[in-house]
């Protein structure tokens, strides 16, 4: 059957006391939204519907950029989740297949609950979430008879004995579209909040004979998000299953503790990361490398072999080739450099292209910006930037040429060639101790005058 996903994003989040959006505050260096959205997808969904409300337009360009298909629909008022789900109806008009609902503050339901939760459908038209909570709190609680979910009572509206059951809802569902769409016209708002819940199809299914399952998963899935605290601990526990993931996929971590990931980086075996390490969003490390400690890597690329540090900065659009190295307080941005290019000190690569072997020295910039455009640095093969160059872009270096320290190359350099841009030194003999003389006298005035 054709999947179509629905998820809930109109919250504004008020207990994060925040202008931002909820479902976009940054989870692993990802917006809570692109979480949900990453789990559906990987049920392979023929449509994507976004629920969004409070700051609409950022949210569906937040929702677009991490899926350019996705459709993003308005809930003017929030009104419960049956109400929500009901704004999706127009953009599945004529759909008939499985709708699943996830909501864009739970980043943690994994694709393979999903999946338990499709192939429960086999036997009911409506399959619902379900978790054994440590502390039911205030979630709505299942009734349920062997396999069969009879009806969800929400806290507000359940009975002390009801309160003490332990199997909560998620909110999560999977139900065939049509029906639930049907279904969600007869939901009334007849309850303790005034609002229209998607729970209340569990019973006007069974009115009509309709049967209800449910599937359980770990607690852990279900986290929602609603306040900074509740972010920072969601964070945590990404953090430290990234790190496990990474350890169990052959990569050595110092301190773990110290190293931090983004929802989507990739480390290959035997990869080494030093202490206090950040990935950004977009970096892939192959086998083999070594991140050293108090780097910072975003957007970018490192090849096998290649060592990337102390106090390192890859910035977005770095493509570092087998064996490159980059040492302390060296920043890479939009730039490649080739098989053992070695940048180990002091200088920054911006927009640029760094040949097999060269060697760039220590104060190297490459002046890419000149405050309207970008311009490109392209550098050959086995080359020799003299320390304290400035490569005012665009210019090119050749294969085999060489730099001057000191130099202000403003001007291509032929293959081979050597580029001297430097004025020629001039030596005034016992002027410096002349003028040291003549500062110390107008010092000593001057402390006179103010006594």
């Amino acid at each position: 059957m054709p999947i179509a996903l629905i998820i809930l994003a109109a919250g504004q989040g008020s207990r994060m006391n925040s202008d931002l959006p909820k479902v976009l505050h940054p989870l692993g260096g990802a917006p809570l939204l692109a979480h949900a959205m990453d789990a559906g997808a990987a049920l392979m969904p023929e449509k994507t519907v976004v629920v969004a409300g409070h700051g609409f337009e950022d949210v569906a360009k937040a929702a677009r950029a991490h899926d350019p298909e996705a459709i993003v629909v308005r809930q003017e008022s929030q009104l419960g989740t049956a109400h929500a789900v009901a704004q999706a109806r127009q953009a599945l008009e004529g759909f008939e297949g499985d709708a699943v609902v996830l909501y864009g503050d739970t980043p943690f339901i994994r694709p393979e609950t999903l999946e338990a939760m499709l192939a429960a459908k086999a036997g009911h038209p409506l399959v619902f979430l379900g978790f054994e909570a440590a502390e039911p709190k205030r979630y709505g609680r299942f009734i349920t008879e062997g396999d069969s979910l009879q009806r969800i009572v929400e806290y507000k509206d359940a009975t002390e004995a009801e309160r003490a059951i332990t199997l909560c809802n998620s909110g999560v569902l999977a139900a065939d579209a049509q029906v639930m769409f049907r279904l969600i016209e007869k939901v009334g708002n007849d309850n303790a909040a005034e609002e229209y819940y998607l729970t209340d199809l569990v019973a006007l299914a069974r009115a009509e004979g309709l049967g209800c399952g449910y599937v359980t998963c770990d607690e852990a899935e279900t986290l929602g998000i609603n306040t900074r605290a509740e972010l920072a601990a969601a964070e945590a526990l990404l953090q430290a299953a990234k790190r496990t993931e990474a350890q169990e996929n052959g990569v050595t971590l110092v301190a773990p503790e110290t190293v931090f990931f983004a929802h989507d980086t990739y480390l290959g075996r035997d990869t080494v990361v030093e202490p206090n390490v950040v990935f950004g969003p977009g970096v892939t490390v192959e086998s083999g490398a070594q991140i050293r400690a108090f780097s910072h890597l975003e957007g970018c690329h490192v090849s096998r072999g290649s060592v990337v540090g102390p106090y390192a900065r890859l910035r977005p659009g770095a493509e570092l080739a087998e064996d490159v190295r980059i040492g302390n307080f060296v920043e890479v941005k939009n730039a490649r450099l080739d098989e053992g290019a070695k940048v180990n000190h002091l200088s920054y690569i911006g927009d640029a292209a760094i040949g097999a072997h060269t060697n760039v020295g220590a104060g190297t910039i490459t002046c890419n910006y000149d405050g309207v455009f970008k311009h490109r640095t392209e550098i050959g093969a086995r080359a020799f930037i003299g320390s304290n160059t400035m490569l005012v872009a665009p210019v090119k270096v050749g294969d085999e040429a060489m730099t001057a320290s000191g130099s202000v190359i403003t001007s291509d350099v032929e293959a081979g060639a050597l580029a001297v841009a430097r004025a020629k030194q001039a030596v005034k003999p016992g002027l410096a101790r002349r003028m040291f003389e003549k500062l110390k006298a107008a010092k000593a005035r001057k402390a006179k005058e103010q006594e």
